[in-house]
């Protein structure tokens, strides 16, 4: 029995080389698969932005070896965070969600990605500002400053 290998040197005079590029995608998309893990159950999270829309509250929360760490979320830094979205004035709970969470590399924006469910990507000052999170519920969402602990921020 022949391999496919053996087949493409005798039919093109060069050994086939397919099989180590498909060895090379799939350890690639494992690697990244591996580095945007979600945190695990254990893993203890903190609040890092907290934003104020009209009868919502959304927050976002990193793990907290990334919020604490030296300087925090470092520039051009993508961690896996939660995404909470507070819709308990429509009596529709606070479900959470993973988010992408990347710093800018000026540290000037921070982005969330919702890639769960597929929304586009939320870039918000890290000094706060307003932004629109999800067309359905989170617009015009007045957003405190990232890595700010000060549940009162608009008050």
């Amino acid at each position: 029995m022949t391999s496919q290998g053996d087949r493409a040197a005798a039919t093109t005079g060069k050994p086939w080389i397919g099989g180590f590029g498909a060895v090379a995608a799939v350890t690639l998309s494992v690697a990244t698969g591996a580095a945007a893990k979600p945190p695990g159950q254990d893993a203890a999270m903190m609040r890092m932005l907290a934003c104020d829309g009209e009868g919502v509250r959304m927050e976002v929360y990193l793990p907290l070896s990334v919020a604490l760490a030296g300087q925090g979320l470092r520039a051009g830094q993508t961690v896996i965070g939660y995404y909470a979205l507070d819709l308990t004035e429509a009596n529709k709970g606070k479900p959470l969600e993973p988010v992408r969470v990347t710093m800018s590399a000026d540290k000037k924006t921070v982005t969330v990605d919702q890639y769960t469910r597929g929304l586009p990507r939320t870039q918000i000052p890290v000094r706060g500002g307003t932004v629109d999170f999800d067309q359905r519920f989170a617009k015009r969402a007045k957003c405190g400053p990232f890595q700010s602990q000060d549940p009162n921020f608009g008050n």
